[in-house]
């Protein structure tokens, strides 16, 4: 699904202000029938457009006191897949992607606190095979979060 009409334009808009509106208030708003709203939905979770929609919680207000990006090293190419597999087992890697450059890997950590992200660095993370070394970069504060904006294309005519 590589574009969307205006009608999934318009819903998505809806769902990104408030994943949680109502499906017939979303038809109300756009002048249509609930039904077609359904329909649409469905088929842009058919097609992978729309992966999920997710609770987003307060980390601090849970005792997430800090927040750290980390870049890893690995000592070979070829423990990528398995380094992913066991960082996946650690609760508080929040996202973990390949990159280029410096780094072959880098993940966003949540942790109680220093001493928190320090066990989690060199108890867990250093103790997987394949990896060679972290930096981390702490995070003071995240100044907005936001999706990617939903592109639509008017056809020309």
């Amino acid at each position: 699904m590589s574009q969307i009409d205006y009608v999934d334009y318009k819903i998505l808009t809806a769902l990104k202000k408030d994943a949680r509106k109502a499906y017939s208030k979303i038809a109300e708003e756009l002048q249509i029938s609930n039904s077609l709203v359904h329909q649409r939905i469905k088929k842009m979770k058919d097609n992978g457009l729309i992966l999920r929609s997710d609770l987003v919680l307060d980390e601090k207000k849970l005792g997430y006191s800090t927040k750290s990006y980390v870049g890893i090293r690995l000592k070979q190419a070829r423990f990528a897949d398995e380094v992913i597999v066991e960082l996946e087992k650690i609760p508080e890697v929040k996202e973990c992607n390949y990159v280029s450059g410096k780094y072959a890997i880098f993940v966003l950590i949540h942790a109680k606190d220093n001493d928190a992200l320090r066990a989690i660095l060199y108890e867990q993370i250093h103790e997987i095979q394949g990896v060679e070394g972290t930096e981390s970069f702490i995070c003071f504060t995240t100044n907005f979060n936001r999706s990617v904006p939903v592109i639509f294309e008017k056809p020309a005519f």
